[in-house]
């Protein structure tokens, strides 16, 4: 079979290795769709914190079911999603059903080699049926079901004002999930073309350019009270620490991105809030229903979000073109 290997960063090949052969309990899948995600881009760029190379990455995945194990409830032919968190099952976050923070995960292509290739061998209960949803669609979920499990960790309600801080696709879903949960959303970039487009197929409520001016402009929108739920999707140390003052007294920050460096805040300011600070890492299964729920709402405009596509060998001219800001990439999908 075909697979794209990052032999380190800046170098992508096309390489031929064996089909593999599932284990007892796993599923072999025809990979068909290959979202392209942050993650991606920066183990391209070897900025990824947890990464060793050569990596086979890819880990946004829809495609067809080559084979599965005897009694499965899966059937040959039939179209699915993967999620690529392979939790141990044993540790104290399993225990508790927390596998999205597993001691010993191992996430499809960061971890372990993903989904950038024509099959895949995955555990059976991490191969869910896509039901109505494309394969397109499908490829798709992943990196939604993120989004909607900051805004499930910020615990946002319809009495909300949140403010998303990077319109990045997580940024995206963020908006997504918190407008589905009745929130006032107001979303914060340097980038006004992304600010437009939240706007304007997210329904984003108010927007706010991330320079010298934001928290005066912040503080205008909310009337001097700030945001009661701050959800940060910049994966920018400074700008994760900036975000601390745009939260409320009382109000709550949601970390979604993740960086090498620390974080730092004054204590005093957030001690005097009272603020409630969360870590969001990867998403949980309900989050992964969630997202096929407002779709089938007709609530996610996939079309939309979908703003390139290409052929899984041509992937390694396809990811310098895409990584220019001028090619306006907000979701790249791969067709194996």
């Amino acid at each position: 079979m075909k697979a794209l290997l990052c032999e380190e960063p800046g170098r992508l090949s096309v390489i031929s290795r064996p089909v593999p052969v599932p284990a007892a309990g796993e599923v072999l899948v025809r990979i068909r769709r290959v979202g392209v995600c942050g993650t991606d881009f920066h183990i391209f760029q070897g900025k990824h914190p947890f990464l060793e190379y050569p990596r086979v990455m890819g880990h946004e995945l829809s495609g067809t079911v080559e084979a599965a194990p005897e009694g499965s409830r899966l059937k040959t032919g039939e179209n699915v999603y993967i999620v690529p968190y392979l939790s141990c099952g044993k540790c104290v976050a399993c225990r508790k059903g927390v596998t999205n923070a597993c001691q010993n995960i191992a996430v499809l292509g960061v971890h372990k080699d993903g989904g950038m290739a024509e099959f895949l061998c995955v555990p059976e209960g991490n191969v869910v049926p896509t039901g109505t949803a494309s394969l397109d669609d499908a490829a798709m979920i992943e990196f939604l079901a993120i989004g909607a499990h900051g805004v499930k960790r910020g615990q946002v309600t319809a009495e909300d004002k949140v403010l998303v801080v990077g319109s990045g696709p997580i940024g995206m879903s963020a908006i997504i999930f918190a407008k589905a949960r009745g929130a006032q959303v107001s979303v914060m970039d340097m980038r006004e073309d992304r600010l437009a487009f939240t706007r304007d197929m997210l329904g984003a409520d108010h927007l706010v350019t991330a320079d010298a001016g934001a928290e005066e402009a912040a503080k205008r929108i909310t009337q001097g009270d700030f945001y009661d739920v701050v959800i940060d999707a910049t994966g920018n140390a400074g700008a994760m620490q900036r975000g601390f003052g745009f939260i409320a007294h009382g109000g709550r920050y949601v970390l979604v991105s993740v960086v090498r460096q620390d974080i730092t805040f004054s204590d005093p300011e957030f001690h005097k809030r009272e603020t409630t600070l969360y870590a969001s890492r990867n998403a949980q299964p309900d989050d992964f229903a969630e997202v096929v729920r407002q779709m089938e709402a007709g609530r996610v405009p996939t079309r939309a979000l979908n703003t390139h596509r290409g052929a899984l060998g041509d992937a390694p001219g396809l990811f310098q073109d895409w990584l220019k800001p001028e090619a306006g990439v907000i979701k790249a999908i791969l067709e194996v």
